[in-house]
């Protein structure tokens, strides 16, 4: 069976990106950081190559971090393993309705 990899940049990520296609759901995923550390993710959705997945879980209205970069916020509760996208993920680029960037 072939590895499935993601990839946590920074400490305070929440989410990873994956680098592997077919990744389907249930399929587990392993996601590694900086650090050499490792987790194993059983995946809820598919997720397309370069997509976001959850690596903890995530409440509505909590920022959504990537590259140590805050890129959105949560629109629903995200459970780890979850694909992260637009469909549960509010842009904060262009936002003139959000402080800061934020709610």
């Amino acid at each position: 069976m072939e590895l499935k990899l993601g990839l946590k940049v920074h400490d305070a990520d929440n989410v990873a990106t994956i680098f592997a296609e077919g990744i389907e759901k249930g399929a587990e995923i392993e996601v590694r950081d900086q650090h050499g550390q490792a987790q194993r993710i059983a995946v809820l959705n598919d997720i397309p190559y370069g997509h976001k997945v959850a690596i903890e879980d995530i409440s509505k209205d909590t920022l959504i971090k990537k590259y140590g970069e805050e890129i959105g916020i949560a629109s629903h509760d995200i459970v780890k393993g979850e694909h992260v996208h637009v469909h549960n993920l509010d842009s904060m680029r262009g936002r003139g309705d959000l402080e800061g960037g934020r709610k």
